[in-house]
């Protein structure tokens, strides 16, 4: 079998700040519903007694398990691993707990500020922060030996040392010079192992990718087609794996005809998904596709419901063990793929198997640690096949393109395919927000309110997801929140993976008793038990790493707040089929993000380790 600790950075975006030092630590051993009762309050009587706020309770007890209170009173600077402690606020805990005994000096606040300052990288998708960069930033929290600090954290093992022999300079070399010295970095084990896991499978596969189909029958399935396309069928039947570039419309089309074409021959062949919803939606769209050949990724690891699982965590049954059962697996919107996952996807695909993973061009980079296809293609060691846009597109394509191209030229839109709709606040926004999707698109476009889904651009403040669910909700489905915050009827989301679903996955609360929720998902209806309720949110309005996932026929584009990108924008407005609104209320900073902010660089391994 195997594990992915996903309470990655979809989840973490929720429940705390980008600054959150502890998002990416391991998450503890699983308890029973009274043992977890228990820790909390015995977690509750601690901080309350050292001036903690007591809602911290219930996050430090799923983060730290069993003993989690007996443990923080042994080093309080545990407390750095729940999601949204910050350093001084440890310090204070600390200072309650053992009193003159917390020095800035204490080797155990140096072993807990490294994990969480490679916690918080890992947040913004590095996986591995060179040794310099760590030992100035425990400079800066006072740490009297960061030398040792970094060791005490190596020895306890959720650390590891990285040491990678520069890239050689063939121009700039000079006899007389000296030569550079390896570069030394650290990374936590979760993720450099992983990454470690995901190379170690792109070189299994790409050894052992024979050709799926014989040259006649490649042949046969090139004719006629485009060149690009042509290169595309090639590369994905004669090499193990391979990298797409193109439009979302593009890549899918592409992926249905190949694997369409594939099976009629014999192959066993999947177009893979995000989530089940958009399996769903691609066999629906496409019903010449093989039955069954739309599956989503979640579901074709064949999660486990296994009790002592740990918290944020799902076993897949699928692995090297029992690997999948297919020859050729097409992921046409892969762009989203952590490290972590990828690695998981990679150990299941069999020797000989062929993977196509693709993503359009200038796509947000994923919402946990990597960047899969950009090592990929920096590797050079796999083929790249752009894919050209068939047809010129219409406006929601013309509109996708130029902020890819870093504008916002104006778009024809003679049958309301793209409705700008400026406002004059964030306050405004929500408001016109609630409009659209319970009035105007309905009314105008005959396009129904669960098919529309709002996209929050801003991580916080008054037009943040969590807003525009409280507005929504009070529209749609008004209610007390009588099960855990939800009601019958109301639309929610996975925030974090379950095994009864992916993340992103939309659903809908059809009732609620002592086993918990009953949520209609895509897949069918699941019931999620109350320990795991925490792991949905409302799904009105999505941020945009939990909504990339899915396409819908109607979008509502909410812009708003500091931390836009051209990237982020993109793929926002990338998610609509048929009709995209724009709420704009960031001003002039819309314009200015696409024109100047791209996805902030990721420093990882994966493109070296690939090679070797």
């Amino acid at each position: 079998m195997s594990d992915t600790s996903a309470e990655n950075s979809a989840e973490n975006s929720e429940t705390a700040p980008s600054s959150n030092p502890a998002a990416a630590s391991s998450p503890a051993p699983a308890a029973d519903a009274a043992d977890t009762a228990a820790e909390t309050a015995a977690l509750t009587a601690l901080f309350e007694g050292a001036g903690v706020p007591a809602s911290l309770a219930p996050r430090a007890a799923a983060r730290l398990g069993a003993g989690a209170a007996d443990r923080l009173r042994d080093d309080p600077w545990r407390l750095l691993r729940v999601p949204g402690v910050r350093p001084r606020q440890a310090d204070h805990f600390a200072r309650s707990v053992l009193g003159d005994a917390a020095r800035p000096d204490d080797p155990r606040r140096g072993r807990a500020l490294v994990v969480a300052l490679l916690s918080e990288a890992a947040v913004r998708g590095h996986t591995v922060t060179p040794l310099a960069d760590v030992l100035a930033s425990l400079e800066k929290e006072r740490v009297a030996d960061p030398r040792r600090a970094v060791e005490d954290a190596l020895d306890e093992g959720e650390v590891l040392g990285l040491t990678e022999e520069p890239e050689f300079d063939e121009e700039a070399f000079d006899e007389d010079a000296d030569l550079p010295e390896p570069e030394e970095s650290l990374g936590l084990a979760r993720w450099a192992l992983t990454e470690e896991a995901a190379a170690e499978g792109f070189q299994r596969l790409g050894a052992t990718g024979g050709t799926l189909l014989d040259d006649a029958a490649v042949k046969e399935l090139r004719a006629g087609l485009p060149e690009d396309r042509s290169l595309a069928f090639t590369a994905a039947l004669r090499t193990g794996v391979t990298v797409w570039r193109g439009t979302a419309n593009d890549l899918t089309a592409t992926a249905v005809a190949l694997v369409s074409a594939a099976a009629a021959r014999g192959v066993r062949a999947a177009v893979v998904t995000p989530t089940d919803r958009g399996a769903a939606d691609l066999a629906a769209a496409h019903p010449g596709l093989p039955e069954g050949a739309a599956v989503g990724l979640h579901r074709l690891l064949d999660p486990a419901d296994e009790p002592g699982t740990a918290p944020g965590s799902v076993l897949y049954r699928r692995g090297e063990q029992r690997p999948f059962e297919l020859d050729l697996l097409v992921l046409p919107d892969a762009s989203g793929l952590d490290v972590e996952l990828c690695a998981v996807l990679v150990e299941a695909c069999p020797d000989g198997a062929h993977l196509v993973l693709g993503g359009e061009p200038g796509a947000a980079p994923p919402a946990g640690p990597g960047r899969v296809l950009e090592d990929l293609e920096a590797s050079e060691t796999v083929p790249v096949v752009e894919l050209e846009a068939q047809s010129p597109g219409g406006p929601l394509d013309e509109l996708t393109a130029a902020v890819r191209g870093g504008g916002l030229a104006p778009v024809a839109a003679p049958n309301k395919e793209v409705v700008i709709v400026p406002t004059m606040g964030e306050e405004e926004a929500v408001h016109r927000a609630v409009q659209l999707v319970t009035d105007s698109i309905p009314r105008v476009l005959s396009i129904p309110a669960g098919e529309v889904q709002v996209v929050a651009l801003a991580p916080a403040g008054e037009a943040a997801a969590g807003a525009l669910n409280t507005a929504l909700k009070a529209k749609l489905n008004p209610g007390p929140g009588r099960f855990g915050g939800f009601d019958v009827g109301d639309r929610v989301v996975v925030a974090a993976p379950l095994p009864q679903a992916a993340v992103g996955e939309t659903g809908t609360v059809e009732g609620a008793g002592p086993e918990g929720l009953s949520v209609a998902f895509a897949g069918g209806t699941a019931v999620v038990p109350p320990a795991s309720a925490a792991r949905l949110r409302h799904g009105w309005a999505l941020p945009l790493t939990l909504a990339r996932g899915t396409r819908r026929d109607a979008v509502v584009a909410v812009v708003a707040g500091s931390a836009l990108s051209r990237p982020a924008v993109a793929t926002a407005f990338g998610l609509a089929r048929r009709h995209l609104s724009v709420v704009q209320a960031a001003g002039p900073g819309l314009a200015r993000a696409v024109r100047e902010s791209g996805a902030p660089e990721r420093r990882t391994r994966l493109a070296r380790l690939v090679l070797g």
